[in-house]
């Protein structure tokens, strides 16, 4: 069989590597790009996949926004009430005080998935040496032939076929939704308990149904999702508390294990790893997927100014310095996201005394020290350049 031959080759077909084949066609429509995507070809064999609730930064909405990949059904953040369980120390951020639209938005994982194919194919119509490839998981890619490969296959932490560095946190998350009896439209419950982060967080189903993403020991979290839906309950009102009144109803409990994983180098000589390839975070900040989405966008941005060149000027050094200059203009970003999401991850989970007293320090200074809240928001809002 004779080798294909491409400027770029995208492995992946999740959100990053969509948003990424997007943004390089939207920028040079004549790119010749292919994209090797593992998920089936019919978006009905997707609809009825992975449901979970997944954070989304404004900043990642006005980037999905430039391709018209923004799902339609979504729940905006407008509060977010941060406090510890049965400790002092509270912090309360809103989208008023920090001039915002909203401070996130809470989307199920497979319409951000569905929205981004549907975004893909309507660029895909003025974009002629394109070729999106579905394979399956044993396919031969081997004739096919890139000057440039991306690699945007992600997966879950422990289902990663590399380590290379990073930590175990010893954490599961148990997702699901969760109807409580006083919701709140817009407002986000972020708990840290003994045993790491509980989060109750908003959803398009309406102010009482809620996404419950609840962090602790793997054994803990497993004896959680064996419980009746009573008892879990119950387990849920002890440690949350009564602030939206009773937990009434749980649906769709799921477990996933947390862990860090980063790639020191996100390139090396013709390749480039981004998205869940280059990093996989803890959910504590809700960064991981807003993280990869920023590497997509640069990199589409480095990849169509250089391949929209003439062919003599597409050397295999070119794309070398090219990526490395990727790599550079993302230390920053990646290194402030990856380091304060692991800061909290680990902090937030120890019970030793002073932590814990120096936990409940920062949440006040936050409150009241608004310098340092804008300045951790716009973080996580927009990431660091």
């Amino acid at each position: 069989m004779s080798a294909e031959n491409f400027d770029i080759v995208i492995q992946g077909g999740g959100p990053v590597g969509l948003a990424c084949t997007a943004w390089c066609l939207q920028k040079f429509p004549e790119a010749n790009i292919a994209l090797l995507d593992r998920n089936p070809a019919d978006d009905a064999d997707l609809v009825n996949a992975d449901s979970r609730g997944v954070a989304l930064s404004h900043g990642s909405k006005l980037l999905l926004d430039t391709i018209n990949a923004w799902p339609t059904e979504c729940a905006d953040i407008h509060r977010v009430h941060v406090s510890q369980s049965g400790r002092f120390g509270r912090a309360l951020m809103t989208r008023e005080e920090l001039g915002q639209e909203a401070l996130g938005h809470i989307i199920r994982y497979r319409d951000i998935h569905l929205t981004l194919r549907k975004a893909l194919r309507d660029i895909q119509k003025n974009s002629p040496h394109f070729i999106w490839k579905h394979i399956d998981a044993s396919a031969d890619v081997e004739n096919i032939q890139a000057k440039c490969v991306v690699h945007a296959e992600g997966g879950l932490f422990k289902t990663q076929d590399w380590v290379e560095s990073g930590r175990d946190y010893e954490q599961s998350a148990l997702v699901g939704l969760v109807e409580v009896e006083n919701g709140s439209p817009f407002q986000a419950w972020e708990r840290f308990t003994s045993e790491g982060p509980l989060a109750v967080l908003p959803s398009h189903y309406g102010p009482n149904i809620l996404n419950l993403i609840w962090c602790g020991t793997p054994s803990s979290s497993q004896a959680r999702l064996a419980l009746s839906d009573a008892d879990f309950l119950k387990s849920l009102q002890a440690e949350f508390g009564s602030r939206i009144g009773q937990f009434l109803k749980i649906q769709d409990r799921r477990l996933y294990e947390l862990g860090l994983n980063y790639r020191k180098e996100i390139t090396q000589a013709n390749e480039v790893w981004i998205g869940n390839a280059a990093q996989t975070l803890h959910p504590v900040a809700g960064q991981g997927l807003n993280l990869g989405l920023r590497d997509a966008y640069l990199l589409a941005e480095k990849l169509s100014i250089l391949f929209s060149k003439s062919e003599d000027q597409k050397t295999p050094l070119a794309i070398e310095t090219t990526l490395q200059e990727y790599a550079q203009s993302r230390k920053l970003d990646r290194s402030a996201t990856i380091g304060l999401t692991d800061f909290m991850a680990r902090i937030f989970t120890s019970n030793l005394f002073p932590v814990v007293i120096g936990r409940g320090l920062a949440l006040s200074a936050l409150q009241w020290l608004p310098p340092i809240k804008t300045a951790l928001a716009r973080q996580m809002m927009f990431g660091r350049r």
